[in-house]
């Protein structure tokens, strides 16, 4: 039987277009959260038309990567169209599914870290850690959620484990947004510290079994403070009773 000729199609300008820019932000060209530049630049520095120009936005604002704001511009939503269904599904689960997911991947990713690490993962880790104590002390709110962030992301890129690597930086962002922040008083503070300083120990010493257990109680007392304090909009309050 004959096979059906495949036919021929050469990409429309605003095709070629949409993947010159979502590449650009996939490559952190426009970091999430950052607002594009305006259209009148977007024409002039790509040669496009304004047509073409709105066509190819309208397109990444569908896939999910960039939000029209009324009055502010173009933000960048995601790096990707996985990080933006992630980031959508995420904020519509039940908050305890969203922390049993967390818990299993930062349980795993902590033994292999404990195993695989690198003397420079490690020292980065001790050194994020020495950040979120000065951001705590200072009780800045965002400091500190900052930190926190980019010190789970260190103990999962420390697991060494590429596939796992990638699904956690995507859905670091849902993860965060679907949390959101809590209020945490000065007792509950310094017991978050002190494991993540067990975890960090933990990974040192490539105590698989302890670093599994200090990341699963860091993610449980996430949800028993959660349990017992209301959600506030401002992320993790480090203050004295």
């Amino acid at each position: 039987m004959k096979r059906i000729s495949t036919p021929r199609r050469t990409a429309s300008l605003s095709a070629q277009l949409v993947d010159s820019l979502r590449s650009h932000i996939e490559a952190g060209g426009w970091p999430v959260g950052t607002r594009i530049p305006p259209e009148q630049v977007l024409v002039e520095e790509l040669g496009v038309g304004r047509s073409t120009l709105r066509e190819a936005i309208g397109a990444l604002v569908h896939l999910g990567l960039l939000e029209p704001r009324a009055g502010d511009g173009t933000y960048v939503r995601a790096s990707s169209e996985l990080q933006s269904v992630m980031v959508r599904r995420a904020s519509s689960a039940r908050r305890d599914n969203v922390l049993e997911l967390r818990t299993v991947l930062e349980e795993y990713a902590s033994g292999a870290a404990a195993l695989r690490r690198s003397e420079d993962q490690l020292h980065q880790l001790r050194e994020l850690l020495a950040d979120a104590d000065a951001a705590c002390a200072g009780e800045d709110r965002s400091a500190a959620m900052s930190v926190d962030a980019l010190f789970h992301r260190a103990v999962v890129r420390a697991s060494g484990n590429d596939l796992l690597i990638e699904v956690y930086d995507y859905l670091g962002t849902a993860l965060t947004s679907a949390l959101g922040g809590l209020s945490w008083d000065a007792t509950a503070a310094e017991e978050h510290a002190d494991l993540h300083r067990r975890l960090v120990d933990a990974i040192e010493a490539q105590d698989e079994n302890g670093a599994r257990t200090a990341a699963a109680a860091i993610v449980r007392l996430t949800h028993d403070h959660e349990v017992q304090a209301p959600l506030t909009s401002t992320g993790p309050a480090f203050t004295e009773e």
